[in-house]
């Protein structure tokens, strides 16, 4: 499995903003089932920012790109992927290895 934190920052480009906020549970509700099955570890609102910051654990940078591109808000968000290691998951000593 692998971690992404993902930056979504509305964008609504094509469509006029008083829809973009119409549409704005129809989002929701894709994201919160995706939190409820535990793709989506953490969820939080960026304050003073028109987006969020959501971590999802996936299989595959593809499946990521699926689960993204599935929201129906999709088309008026701009999406930022930062992967992530956990703390377990992060050898120390590499530095080490490859200096000597």
């Amino acid at each position: 499995m692998a971690l992404f934190a993902v930056l979504a920052t509305q964008s609504p480009t094509g469509i006029p903003a008083e829809e973009f906020r119409r549409r704005l549970p129809e989002g929701f509700a894709y994201v919160r089932e995706l939190v409820d099955k535990g793709v989506i570890r953490h969820n939080w609102i960026r304050v003073g920012a028109a987006g969020g910051l959501l971590i999802y654990e996936v299989d595959s940078h593809e499946e990521l790109n699926t689960l993204l591109y599935g929201n129906p808000l999709s088309p008026h968000l701009r999406f930022e992927v930062i992967p992530l290691a956990e703390v377990g998951g992060f050898d120390p000593t590499a530095f080490e290895k490859q200096a000597g």
